[in-house]
């Protein structure tokens, strides 16, 4: 059984932005606007060729229908994610796909504890394994959606991620996000993104993602773009694994 820790996250220095005086109005409204979007994990062609590659690398079919994603829950190669008390789903997510990978499972259900944790509030699943036909469907509607095929097809398709809601979060919220997730990247166990237009936080978590957290401890770690305090503090707990 697992151990699961969580930290505090100390706050973190934003950045500084000079506003200028606009002319016309229109032009202010813009402007503020894109000051308010700043995520640390912007989506990029990049983020997509990491995330398949990581499917790759495990030779994970994508699912191409309800037929295949019917027969790897079967095997249990997809496990259910179950809502708890630190846990919960958006109530508009289909039943039949509310399935991950197991070690994305594991992710969610640390990442979700240390929330928990935290702030005594629940994150939300938004969205997680989907099929090619499901894919295509989203991209109809939703032309910012990754493709269905091709080396940046998304990787919900694999079964390896999930959407973990961010509007309502407050600002100390996604900065404990951000930072958590800024250590699981640093050390290739995730590849996540913050997407605009859906406002969640989406994460590719990697196959490697068990056997890391079976020999983890507490690492207290920083942002490297975070000033640094005169005297040393603690900065951040992940929530890890521990054998007995």
């Amino acid at each position: 059984m697992f151990a699961v820790l969580a930290l505090l996250l100390s706050g973190m220095s934003g950045s500084a932005f000079a506003v200028h005086h606009a002319t016309a109005p229109r032009s202010r409204h813009h402007h503020f606007r894109w000051l308010r979007w700043n995520p640390l994990f912007k989506p990029s062609h990049e983020s997509l060729l990491i995330q398949n590659a990581e499917i790759d690398r495990l030779e994970l079919p994508r699912i191409q229908d309800e037929t295949e994603l019917e027969a790897l829950k079967a095997d249990g190669s997809l496990v259910a994610i179950v809502p708890s008390e630190s846990l919960r789903i958006e109530h508009s997510l289909d039943p039949s796909r509310r399935y991950c990978r197991p070690w994305t499972l594991e992710f969610l259900n640390d990442l979700s504890q240390a929330y928990y944790n935290r702030f005594h509030q629940q994150i939300q699943v938004n969205s997680a394994v989907r099929t090619v036909k499901v894919q295509r469907k989203l991209r109809r509607h939703n032309r910012n959606a990754a493709p269905a095929e091709g080396d940046t097809a998304s990787s919900h398709l694999a079964g390896v991620t999930v959407d973990l809601q961010r509007r309502g979060l407050t600002k100390d919220q996604i900065h404990w996000m951000e930072h958590y997730l800024f250590y699981m990247k640093s050390i290739g166990l995730v590849e996540p993104e913050e997407e605009r237009r859906h406002w969640c936080f989406h994460i590719m978590v990697s196959g490697r993602y068990n056997e890391w957290r079976e020999t983890q401890t507490i690492i207290p770690i920083e942002r490297p773009d975070q000033e640094k305090p005169e005297k040393p503090t603690p900065q951040t707990e992940v929530a890890m694994g521990g054998g007995k």
